[in-house]
């Protein structure tokens, strides 16, 4: 959100406005601060939503456009939108289905974006998704996330040893709960290989675990949450991504602006990212055999994998940068019959 407005200046400018999430908005707000955007933590959270509202509706006094992350914002933002006479923009990121919580919010998510001025879907899988939803397709853009290529310096390194990154959240949907079973397989054949866990979440315990289980922790490194994402992911060789259902991960963005390619689950968005067997490798979800596989070829392949490294760094560049980013999201605005000089407002949390 943050690389995307400061390509959309000077032209339109943007005010980010969050719930306090217990605190946890404060680093974001901060980023954006330093980045000369105003950031402001709404004085209410859940469950007062009707001086949630309130608190929004107030900072859309001035706005031409609110653009929401995240289904509490989509949901309290449509009503103060409303209320304000101004059009309300979805971002549609992917669901979970973590816990029956998260259904039920998700549901609640889906439900409401029929009843949105417009829906942003980060993938074309994504939007097939929304489709099913009901809403109308004229109401509908994909716009893909973009790669922080700034942030990276490519590497092209083709030392014998491999290390692989996988970095996320440790819940069902991603797959992580693998890791020991990939690791044990590539062992066999590549002993040399080292797996690093970026992450934190409900899973970790049980992954820790079953890589004691299957002998693998001197093979596996916890890191457990990590903020220098940035330099674990320039530090790595390979990303691994075993998820079962994604958006449009911006880990792969990530690794691809890193010069480093990635292994892969087919699923929602990431066929967007990678370019099969060029950038990096899709494979099923579920699949241990085919991802270990695909990790050994890399492996046992130094410049093959220096090379894929090379491709996805320049489908990043050409693909997903924050201009084109920004370019499709003024189209958006435009048509939207908002003024030339815009002020956006994004809502997350």
């Amino acid at each position: 959100m943050l690389g995307l407005a400061e390509h959309l200046r000077p032209d339109i400018d943007t005010t980010f406005v969050s719930f306090s999430e217990n605190g946890r908005c404060e680093d974001f707000l901060r980023h954006v601060r330093q980045a000369e955007f105003t950031g402001v933590e709404l004085d209410h959270d859940s469950p007062a939503f009707r001086q949630s509202i309130r608190d929004i509706s107030v900072h859309l006094v001035d706005a031409d456009v609110l653009f929401t992350h995240g289904y509490k914002a989509s949901l309290l933002g449509r009503i103060a939108a409303r209320r304000a006479g101004v059009p309300v923009i979805g971002v549609s990121r992917g669901w979970t289905a973590e816990t029956w919580k998260v259904r039920l919010y998700e549901r609640l998510d889906r439900w409401n974006l029929k009843r949105l001025d417009h829906v942003v879907c980060v993938s074309r899988g994504q939007a097939e998704k929304v489709l099913r939803t009901g809403v109308n397709p004229r109401q509908m853009t994909v716009i893909h996330n973009s790669a922080r290529l700034a942030d990276f310096e490519p590497r092209r390194s083709t030392r014998p040893r491999m290390t692989v990154l996988a970095a996320g959240r440790l819940s069902p949907e991603k797959g992580f709960q693998l890791l020991p079973a990939i690791a044990e397989k590539v062992g066999r054949v590549c002993p040399e290989v080292r797996f690093q866990m970026a992450g934190d979440g409900p899973l970790r315990a049980n992954i820790e675990t079953e890589a004691s289980k299957r002998g693998v922790t001197d093979r596996i490194e916890f890191l457990g949450f990590r903020s220098d994402i940035d330099r674990l992911m320039s530090e790595a060789d390979v990303l691994l991504l075993p998820s079962f259902t994604e958006g449009l991960p911006n880990v792969v963005l990530e690794a691809a602006a890193a010069g480093i390619p990635s292994v892969a689950t087919r699923v929602g968005g990431t066929p967007e990212a990678i370019i099969d067997g060029q950038t990096g490798w899709l494979v099923p979800s579920g699949d241990v055999n085919t991802m270990s596989e695909a990790l050994i070829r890399l492996a046992k392949d130094p410049a093959r994998r220096s090379a894929m490294g090379d491709a996805a760094r320049e489908n990043a560049e050409a693909n997903f940068s924050f201009a084109a980013q920004a370019s499709a999201y003024r189209q958006l605005i435009d048509r939207l019959g908002s003024a030339r000089k815009s002020k956006v407002m994004q809502s997350c949390g």
